[in-house]
């Protein structure tokens, strides 16, 4: 058994080491940039940039690989990730940051597609959920190890930049040295937003806002920690809290909304994240404890909603429309992300930091408003004949790659799939 899950642990750690220089540059990016005085619009715009350049890799990595191979073009992308991370380093210029994260994140699209192919051909249907669980697994730890590295350094110094680099290569060697058949081709991605809307427009509309909001807390959650005096070490702390609420949340939220009317848990969830932040921007906590235990709640309620989205919109579509389907709310949600740091830094530079939550109790807001619109406006699908729930990772923009990974991916590919169902509009 363990010699059959070989090459995955293998790609694994290809994966911890890719995430671990994501993790790491993106919290060591807002902190210097905060340190060297850049503005609240630039720092938001460096959120901006990644999200734009990674959902342009969603539609254009699966041409290059298809063109130079899987190998080739992990490496490619690996060493280009490296070298921006080290330009980065080299030339502390917002106007020079912001165009090399466009690139970071086309690379990092790109990467985590050829990884995530990999591992979904070395998948079984018996070993799927299993593969599915190490990976979501490696996601959490990585990034949030990614995260606390930056405590261990000095972010005005070059040394971080340094380490990310030593990570990116470090992610190419599983699969430089793999033995293994090289993947079939990467599917092209598509984006129909009048199917998405009639299968579920609240999937649509809510993906949207929550890419919003999550995009904003990701992008300037360390600039708000540095703007009210928070320590690198409580900063980064902070920013893994939020993570390991949103992780350890998954599973009873799932639970309950397997057992009732998702939606609710839904407009539960996103009430609950937009009363925190509207909270946190009244009051202005400063100390350590409230601030860190105010976001970690807000993590375990903010993070849940992109995997309740997910599973409700699939409740409604049929078996083998699932990647489909998942794969077009992953390009609404990434979209979100695109929009979020520009509210939330618009809102910081004209009023306080707190203004962040803000940006994000707007968008939980008219997330809860509009769900309970539309409970009242359907009644919802039957608890037997739902799809079951699946931790979804919000902390990082995944790639449609991964939903193949999904055990709920390879169910009824055939045409008289049993559980065929009609989509219809929740």
């Amino acid at each position: 058994m363990f010699a059959s899950f070989g090459p995955i642990l293998a790609l694994l750690r290809g994966t911890a080491f890719l995430l671990l220089a994501s993790g790491l540059l993106s919290l060591l990016l807002p902190l210097r940039g905060q340190a060297e005085g850049f503005s609240t619009a630039a720092l938001g715009l460096l959120g901006t940039a990644w999200a734009g350049g990674f959902v342009a890799g969603c539609f254009l990595a699966p041409r290059l690989v298809r063109n130079v191979g899987h190998v080739r073009a992990f490496g490619t992308f690996s060493a280009v990730g490296a070298i921006i991370a080290l330009l980065t380093g080299l030339f502390v210029d917002p106007y020079v940051w912001i165009a090399l994260r466009i690139f970071t994140g086309f690379t990092m699209a790109g990467s985590f597609m050829v990884i995530e192919s990999w591992l979904n051909e070395r998948a079984t249907n018996e070993n799927r959920g299993t593969v599915f669980g190490l990976y979501m697994m490696v996601t959490y730890a990585a990034i949030m190890a990614g995260q606390m590295i930056v405590a261990a350094g000095d972010v005005r110094s070059a040394s971080l930049f340094m380490v990310t680099g030593i990570f990116f290569c470090l992610s190419l060697i599983p699969t430089a040295i793999s033995t293994q058949a090289t993947p079939t081709p990467l599917k092209e991605v598509s984006l129909d937003l009048r199917k998405l809307y009639a299968n579920s427009p609240v999937a649509l509309i809510g993906c949207l806002l929550i890419g919003i909001a999550n995009g904003a807390w990701g992008t300037l959650g360390a600039v708000f920690g540095a703007r009210i005096g928070m320590p690198t070490f409580e900063i980064a702390l902070m920013m893994s809290l939020v993570v390991i609420a949103g992780a350890v949340m998954q599973l009873p939220a799932g639970r309950v909304s397997d057992r009732t009317d998702r939606r609710f848990v839904m407009a539960a969830a996103g009430a609950g994240a937009a009363l925190i932040g509207l909270l946190i921007f009244l009051f202005e906590p400063r100390h350590g404890a409230v601030i860190l235990v105010m976001t970690a709640c807000y993590g375990g309620l903010a993070y849940i909603l992109y995997s309740l989205a997910v599973a409700h919109a699939n409740d409604h579509a049929s078996s083998e429309d699932f990647v489909k389907v998942s794969s077009g709310l992953l390009l609404l949600y990434g979209f979100g992300t695109m929009i979020g740091p520009l509210l939330g830094a618009a809102l910081m530079a004209y009023l306080r930091p707190e203004s962040l939550f803000l940006a994000t109790a707007i968008a939980h807001a008219a997330l809860a408003g509009y769900t309970l619109l539309r409970i009242k406006t359907r009644a919802p699908i039957p608890v037997e004949e739902r799809e079951a729930f699946q931790s979804v990772p919000a902390e990082r923009a995944t790639t449609p790659q991964a939903l193949q990974l999904d055990p709920r991916g390879d169910a009824g590919d055939g045409e008289d799939s049993p559980d065929k169902k009609e989509p219809a509009a929740a």
